[in-house]
């Protein structure tokens, strides 16, 4: 069995976001290979086959659809695409 996430695991993996987003993410029923499967994800959003991927898990997907939702977030993933 995986222990349970805590905020280091989520702040490793996602960077700087909004402690609230940060409480949603815990209140998942999340592991730490859901968290790992977003990360991967959200790095090869500007794959150009990324239409071939598989679909995230239920869980996956809501982590990532609360990380979307954190304008800080999405302010810093913006600010490393223009780097």
């Amino acid at each position: 069995m995986m222990s349970p996430l805590n905020k280091k695991d989520v702040v490793h993996l996602f960077g700087s976001i909004a402690d609230h987003t940060i409480v949603e993410i815990l209140n998942t029923d999340a592991v730490i290979n859901d968290l790992e499967e977003v990360a991967i994800r959200l790095d090869q959003e500007d794959d150009v086959l990324g239409e071939l991927r598989k679909p995230l898990s239920a869980a996956s997907a809501r982590v990532y659809e609360i990380l979307m939702q954190d304008d800080l977030y999405t302010e810093n993933e913006r600010d490393d695409h223009r780097e």
